[in-house]
């Protein structure tokens, strides 16, 4: 154990992090933080941009897995193989304290139990680019941005016209067919691109050795024109019709599950722009349809719906100073079954919000934001939120960041009506049960040494979050609000080591988080519950959020060949997780084991027009798990060409 702490300690000294925000090359420009394009290098808040070369050359079929092989802080579990339910958490908390958005399109389920997205059916071929703002940004982007927010941007047309395909095979008889065609000129960009995919699986479950297939066919367009100088219109849209063979959790069960899911999202801008104003018209639809199948052949629709008109605006008042403000509408339903499958429930509900966030330079090497939101819940009521950022630059190559965040997250409608016991049901009002509530701090360190070619980054951070709705036996299945403060503090340390000239550059990431779940381990009412109910005694895992490890860590050494020729050495460690029990262990919490992961990834350029690859993930096969008893892909095989151009 100390041999093994002072190689971590060696490694972390001698190599750290991901974004050469401060390096001589194009500045870093991101969006997420602010609402409006502005440089990394000014950005109080804590970002990780995943670009298109890094997704492009990823061996990863499905971007969550590539968000996770990207960034610290954004742990990933999947409860399966290919097509498997997959959530990624920020800083420690569940997934439902972080929001992803697709093009601008908030995808916030109302038909799941938590309004939780699930990132299994986004495949790469069309993402352009990734953003992940961590921290509560509420003020911004409103309801569950608690931990943070996942941006995903689709590619959009080149000046030109072109065409692209990627034609794929690999294990468990895995093809990957993708094709996409895209162009812009002066007045008109568009782009449109088709993927398919079709695996023969892995068992969900690791209690037997069936396949459990996945089919993806998607299709995302965007095209936008420019009407004159002032006004233009921008359109996006993504479609995914997916199944996927799942196990039942009790194994004394016939595995004959499956889902049937269809996810439609839309985006409509009308931007105006002139002089110092830029005023955006946005009307996104959010559409998810599930169609399931248990072990008992009963078949379920569950439908989800999701309607947003939205106003931004932007103000410039110079260069360094400009305040972005809006207006949002947001209306959700659902239709959902009740727990015994019988009868369908319909619910809505809607926020109007509105928002502003200020962002300035009071003096020449500190920049800073400030911001202020009201969401009025139609049967919570009216909560505010607010944010503050502030970027000191030391020089050229260095800044000080830090961040305060206050957030809310509303109930979910299955919190309101699709529980097996609702708070109705026990006599009670939709109004017992209130928002969630999150409070987060983070400070940072980020510089660029110029003689090493070095990116450093560094971030203390703290999260607590209080309110948490659940149901359980303290709450005999009602769905309401705990007691307890939920915690999540911890470091993240990036490197980047990028030589000039050089054939050979290395990547590191590490993450430290003690988390603690008081919702289902409270220490002050551990003296009425059985002691397998709650599990304050032990080591820090036993008491931490579920499926979030203390310790993890991510490196990659890429090595250029020959200019044709490179290869990549990917390796990830997750220690140990708490997770809970199930039917099988008469749910009784599990401790799940800490494990090391190794992929190589080879590419090849044919005539600068074709790139040929061949990747192997998992090299020393191990065997592990993301979620109590769900099997993980073994030593895995695929092969490949892309056109390049």
């Amino acid at each position: 154990m100390l041999m093994l702490r002072k190689i971590i300690k060696l490694i972390i000294i001698l190599t750290f992090p991901v974004n050469n925000i401060f390096a001589a090359d194009i500045p870093i420009i991101v969006i997420a933080p602010g609402k409006t394009p502005q440089s990394l290098s000014t950005v109080g808040s804590s970002v990780t941009v995943i670009d298109s070369d890094k997704i492009n050359e990823s061996s990863h079929f499905s971007l969550a897995n590539i968000i996770d092989d990207s960034s610290t802080s954004t742990n990933m579990f999947q409860a399966g193989g290919l097509g498997a339910n997959t959530g990624i958490q920020l800083r420690g908390l569940e997934k439902r304290y972080s929001t992803v958005y697709i093009d601008g399109v908030k995808m916030l389920d109302p038909s799941s139990s938590d309004g939780s997205f699930y990132m299994e059916n986004v495949m790469k071929n069309s993402i352009d680019r990734v953003e992940i703002l961590k921290g509560t940004q509420s003020s911004l982007y409103g309801s569950n941005a608690i931990g943070g927010t996942i941006h995903i941007f689709t590619k959009k047309g080149r000046e030109g016209n072109h065409s692209n395909f990627v034609i794929e095979n690999g294990s468990n008889n895995t093809k990957n067919f993708t094709y996409s065609v895209d162009g812009a000129d002066d007045k008109f960009h568009y782009y449109l691109g088709l993927n398919k995919l079709l695996t023969n699986g892995i068992s969900a479950m690791n209690d037997n050795n069936e396949d459990d297939q996945y089919r993806n066919d998607g299709i995302v367009g965007n095209f936008g024109y420019k009407i004159n100088d002032n006004f233009k219109i921008e359109n996006s849209f993504r479609y995914a019709d997916t199944f996927y063979e799942y196990d039942a959790v009790n194994s004394s069960y016939a595995d004959i599950n499956s889902t049937d899911n269809i996810e439609g999202s839309y985006t409509l801008k009308l931007i105006h722009e002139k002089d110092k104003f830029k005023n955006s018209l946005i009307y996104n639809k959010l559409y998810i349809e599930r169609a399931t199948t248990n072990h008992a052949k009963a078949y379920t629709n569950y439908f989800g719906y999701r309607d947003t008109f939205n106003f931004l605006g932007k103000y410039n008042f110079n260069l360094d100073n400009k305040i972005v403000y809006g207006i949002d509408s947001e209306f959700d339903a659902s239709r959902y079954p009740v727990d015994s499958g019988v009868t369908n429930k319909e619910h809505d509900e809607s926020i109007i919000s509105q928002y502003f966030d200020f962002q300035f330079r009071p003096f020449e090497k500190l920049y800073s934001t400030f911001g202020l939101r009201s969401d009025d819940h139609t049967t919570v009521g009216r909560k505010t939120s607010g944010r503050t950022t502030v970027a000191y630059q030391l020089d050229g190559n260095s800044k000080i960041r830090s961040s305060l965040g206050a957030g809310v997250r509303f109930p979910a409608l299955y919190d309101y009506k699709y529980g097996s016991s609702t708070i109705v049901d026990k006599g009670g009002t939709l109004e017992d049960i209130q928002s969630e509530r999150g409070l987060s701090f983070d400070l940072g360190y980020d510089t660029y040494i110029d003689n090493l070619d070095l990116g450093l980054s560094a971030t203390l951070f703290k999260t607590k979050q209080k309110n948490s709705i659940l149901n359980n036996a303290r709450t005999e299945w009602v769905q309401m609000n705990a007691t307890g403060v939920n915690t999540s503090e911890g470091i993240e340390l990036n490197g980047n080591w990028k030589p000039v000239d050089k054939k050979i550059s290395l990547n590191f990431g590490y993450t430290f988080t003690d988390s603690y779940d008081a919702a289902t381990c409270d220490p002050d009412e551990k003296a009425a519950y059985a002691d397998n109910e709650c599990r304050d005694i032990g080591s820090k895992v036993q008491t931490a959020k579920v499926r979030v490890p203390r310790h993890a860590i991510q490196s990659r050494i890429n090595y250029n060949i020959s200019p044709n020729l490179k290869s990549s050495l990917k390796g990830k460690y997750v220690g140990e997780t708490r997770d809970f029990g199930n039917a099988n262990n008469d749910y009784t919490d599990v401790i799940l084991t800490n494990y090391f992961v190794f992929d190589i990834e080879t590419s090849y350029n044919l005539f600068n027009t074709y790139k040929t690859f061949i990747n192997i993930g998992n090299i020393l096969d191990k065997g592990y798990e993301q979620a109590y008893q769900y099997s993980s892909m073994g030593r895995t095989f695929n092969f490949g060409i892309r056109r390049v151009y």
